[in-house]
Protein backbone atom coordinates (compact mmCIF):
# COMPACT_ATOMS: atom_id res chain seq x y z
CA UNK A 1 0.00 0.00 0.00
CA UNK A 2 2.68 2.47 0.72
CA UNK A 3 4.28 1.45 -2.25
CA UNK A 4 0.94 2.61 -4.13
CA UNK A 5 0.68 5.95 -2.50
CA UNK A 6 4.79 6.74 -3.05
CA UNK A 7 3.85 6.09 -6.82
CA UNK A 8 0.46 7.85 -6.93
CA UNK A 9 0.86 10.67 -4.96
CA UNK A 10 2.67 14.16 -6.05
CA UNK A 11 6.57 14.61 -4.50
CA UNK A 12 6.16 17.40 -1.71
CA UNK A 13 6.14 20.67 -2.65
CA UNK A 14 8.58 22.55 -1.31
CA UNK A 15 7.68 25.55 1.43
CA UNK A 16 6.71 28.86 -0.76
CA UNK A 17 8.47 31.00 1.71
CA UNK A 18 11.41 29.06 1.99
CA UNK A 19 11.94 29.34 -2.15
CA UNK A 20 11.28 33.02 -2.01
CA UNK A 21 14.05 33.96 0.82
CA UNK A 22 16.47 31.94 -1.24
CA UNK A 23 15.43 33.13 -4.16
CA UNK A 24 16.34 36.86 -3.02
CA UNK A 25 19.15 35.94 -0.92
CA UNK A 26 20.87 34.40 -4.56
CA UNK A 27 19.38 36.35 -7.54
CA UNK A 28 17.38 39.50 -6.08
CA UNK A 29 13.77 40.22 -5.87
CA UNK A 30 13.14 40.45 -9.48
CA UNK A 31 12.37 36.98 -10.69
CA UNK A 32 9.90 36.65 -7.26
CA UNK A 33 6.76 37.33 -9.76
CA UNK A 34 8.03 34.04 -11.73
CA UNK A 35 8.78 31.91 -9.41
CA UNK A 36 5.22 32.88 -7.67
CA UNK A 37 3.97 32.02 -11.28
CA UNK A 38 5.51 28.68 -11.56
CA UNK A 39 4.38 27.63 -8.02
CA UNK A 40 1.00 28.63 -8.97
CA UNK A 41 0.83 26.42 -12.38
CA UNK A 42 2.45 23.55 -10.05
CA UNK A 43 -0.90 24.13 -8.24
CA UNK A 44 -2.93 24.50 -10.70
CA UNK A 45 -2.08 21.43 -12.86
CA UNK A 46 -2.28 18.85 -10.19
CA UNK A 47 -6.03 17.72 -10.62
CA UNK A 48 -5.39 18.03 -14.71
CA UNK A 49 -4.94 14.92 -17.18
CA UNK A 50 -1.19 14.05 -17.88
CA UNK A 51 -2.01 14.92 -21.25
CA UNK A 52 -2.64 18.61 -19.83
CA UNK A 53 0.07 18.99 -17.30
CA UNK A 54 2.51 17.93 -19.81
CA UNK A 55 1.45 20.94 -21.73
CA UNK A 56 1.29 23.58 -19.07
CA UNK A 57 4.51 22.90 -17.64
CA UNK A 58 6.75 22.45 -21.14
CA UNK A 59 4.92 25.74 -22.34
CA UNK A 60 5.85 27.47 -18.78
CA UNK A 61 9.50 27.30 -19.81
CA UNK A 62 9.70 27.32 -23.24
CA UNK A 63 8.03 30.67 -23.22
CA UNK A 64 9.48 32.30 -20.16
CA UNK A 65 13.37 30.70 -19.93
CA UNK A 66 15.56 32.21 -21.96
CA UNK A 67 18.09 30.15 -23.35
CA UNK A 68 21.52 30.66 -23.16
CA UNK A 69 25.17 28.43 -22.15
CA UNK A 70 26.51 27.73 -19.01
CA UNK A 71 29.72 29.57 -19.87
CA UNK A 72 27.40 33.01 -19.91
CA UNK A 73 25.20 31.71 -17.12
CA UNK A 74 27.55 30.41 -14.39
CA UNK A 75 31.15 30.46 -15.69
CA UNK A 76 31.42 26.88 -16.06
CA UNK A 77 31.58 24.83 -19.06
CA UNK A 78 28.65 22.31 -17.90
CA UNK A 79 26.23 23.29 -14.92
CA UNK A 80 22.69 21.47 -14.30
CA UNK A 81 21.04 24.10 -12.19
CA UNK A 82 17.86 23.27 -9.98
CA UNK A 83 14.50 24.59 -10.83
CA UNK A 84 15.27 27.27 -8.65
CA UNK A 85 18.40 28.70 -9.75
CA UNK A 86 17.01 28.13 -13.64
CA UNK A 87 13.75 30.75 -12.57
CA UNK A 88 16.71 33.07 -10.36
CA UNK A 89 18.79 33.41 -13.43
CA UNK A 90 15.83 33.09 -15.88
CA UNK A 91 18.09 31.76 -18.39
CA UNK A 92 19.28 27.88 -18.95
CA UNK A 93 20.62 25.43 -21.26
CA UNK A 94 19.04 22.09 -22.28
CA UNK A 95 19.92 20.33 -19.15
CA UNK A 96 18.13 22.92 -17.22
CA UNK A 97 15.09 23.54 -19.68
CA UNK A 98 14.58 19.17 -18.96
CA UNK A 99 15.35 19.33 -15.58
CA UNK A 100 13.38 22.23 -14.58
CA UNK A 101 10.38 20.13 -16.37
CA UNK A 102 11.06 16.74 -14.59
CA UNK A 103 10.89 18.64 -11.09
CA UNK A 104 7.81 20.44 -12.39
CA UNK A 105 5.92 17.61 -13.20
CA UNK A 106 6.79 15.60 -10.28
CA UNK A 107 5.44 18.22 -8.28
CA UNK A 108 2.13 18.19 -10.44
CA UNK A 109 1.70 14.50 -9.34
CA UNK A 110 3.46 12.60 -12.34
CA UNK A 111 5.17 9.57 -11.11
CA UNK A 112 8.95 9.66 -11.67
CA UNK A 113 8.88 6.19 -13.63
CA UNK A 114 6.13 7.99 -16.70
CA UNK A 115 10.01 10.38 -16.90
CA UNK A 116 13.31 9.74 -18.25
CA UNK A 117 16.08 12.54 -18.85
CA UNK A 118 17.43 11.38 -22.15
CA UNK A 119 20.47 12.28 -23.53
CA UNK A 120 20.63 12.49 -27.50
CA UNK A 121 22.38 13.68 -30.15
CA UNK A 122 20.57 16.42 -31.83
CA UNK A 123 20.69 16.85 -35.77
CA UNK A 124 20.95 20.97 -36.53
CA UNK A 125 20.76 22.78 -39.25
CA UNK A 126 22.88 25.91 -39.64
CA UNK A 127 23.99 28.18 -42.24
CA UNK A 128 27.41 25.86 -42.56
CA UNK A 129 24.90 23.10 -43.42
CA UNK A 130 24.19 20.16 -40.88
CA UNK A 131 25.80 19.43 -37.46
CA UNK A 132 25.04 17.07 -34.66
CA UNK A 133 25.40 18.55 -31.07
CA UNK A 134 24.98 16.61 -27.49
CA UNK A 135 21.22 17.23 -26.32
CA UNK A 136 18.94 16.58 -23.53
CA UNK A 137 15.19 16.23 -23.59
CA UNK A 138 13.03 15.02 -21.23
CA UNK A 139 10.82 11.72 -22.08
CA UNK A 140 7.40 10.85 -20.62
CA UNK A 141 5.71 6.73 -20.83
CA UNK A 142 1.80 7.03 -19.98
CA UNK A 143 2.84 2.89 -20.36
CA UNK A 144 5.92 1.34 -20.07
CA UNK A 145 5.69 -0.35 -23.30
CA UNK A 146 4.16 2.94 -24.47
CA UNK A 147 6.29 5.31 -27.83
CA UNK A 148 7.65 8.54 -25.16
CA UNK A 149 6.16 11.87 -25.89
CA UNK A 150 9.22 14.24 -25.80
CA UNK A 151 9.30 17.84 -24.15
CA UNK A 152 12.40 19.57 -25.93
CA UNK A 153 13.04 23.56 -25.71
CA UNK A 154 14.39 23.43 -29.51
CA UNK A 155 10.48 22.59 -30.69
CA UNK A 156 7.47 23.71 -28.86
CA UNK A 157 5.42 21.20 -29.45
CA UNK A 158 5.02 18.14 -27.23
CA UNK A 159 5.78 15.11 -30.32
CA UNK A 160 6.03 11.15 -29.93
CA UNK A 161 9.31 10.26 -30.83
CA UNK A 162 8.83 8.88 -34.13
CA UNK A 163 8.10 12.08 -34.88
CA UNK A 164 11.58 13.55 -34.01
CA UNK A 165 14.05 11.80 -36.59
CA UNK A 166 16.59 14.48 -35.76
CA UNK A 167 16.82 13.35 -32.20
CA UNK A 168 19.35 10.11 -31.61
CA UNK A 169 18.90 8.68 -28.07
CA UNK A 170 22.23 7.71 -26.28
CA UNK A 171 20.95 6.85 -23.25
CA UNK A 172 18.39 7.66 -20.43
CA UNK A 173 17.92 8.45 -16.62
CA UNK A 174 15.64 9.56 -13.75
CA UNK A 175 15.87 9.60 -10.02
CA UNK A 176 15.52 5.77 -9.84
CA UNK A 177 18.60 5.35 -11.86
CA UNK A 178 20.63 5.06 -15.28
CA UNK A 179 19.04 3.25 -18.41
CA UNK A 180 21.04 2.08 -21.38
CA UNK A 181 18.50 3.04 -23.34
CA UNK A 182 14.96 4.73 -23.95
CA UNK A 183 12.42 2.16 -23.78
CA UNK A 184 10.21 2.63 -21.13
CA UNK A 185 10.15 -1.11 -20.09
CA UNK A 186 13.93 -1.12 -19.24
CA UNK A 187 14.96 -1.82 -15.99
CA UNK A 188 17.44 0.66 -14.49
CA UNK A 189 21.14 -0.30 -13.71
CA UNK A 190 22.40 -1.65 -10.72
CA UNK A 191 25.04 1.11 -10.16
CA UNK A 192 22.09 3.45 -9.28
CA UNK A 193 22.71 7.55 -10.30
CA UNK A 194 26.36 7.34 -8.65
CA UNK A 195 28.35 6.69 -11.95
CA UNK A 196 26.16 10.55 -13.02
CA UNK A 197 28.19 12.66 -10.84
CA UNK A 198 26.57 15.67 -12.45
CA UNK A 199 22.82 14.48 -11.65
CA UNK A 200 23.60 13.18 -8.43
CA UNK A 201 25.27 16.29 -7.45
CA UNK A 202 21.94 18.49 -8.90
CA UNK A 203 19.25 15.78 -6.94
CA UNK A 204 21.35 17.02 -3.56
CA UNK A 205 21.36 20.56 -4.37
CA UNK A 206 17.40 20.11 -4.99
CA UNK A 207 16.92 18.35 -1.98
CA UNK A 208 18.78 21.24 0.24
CA UNK A 209 16.72 24.06 -1.44
CA UNK A 210 13.43 22.12 -0.22
CA UNK A 211 12.19 19.63 -3.43
CA UNK A 212 12.15 15.79 -2.58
Amino acid sequence: MLFLLALCCPAAGPDRTALQQQLVARFGPGRIGLLDDWLQLVAAAKPLDEGRKLQAINDFFNRHIVFDDDLNIWRQSDYWATPLETIGRGRGDCEDFAIAKYYSLRLAGVPVARMRLVYVKARLSTGAGEVQQAHMVLAYYAQPSAEPLVLDNLQTAIQPASRRPDLQPVFSFNSDGIFAGVSGALKASSGGIGRLSRWQDLLQRARAEGFE
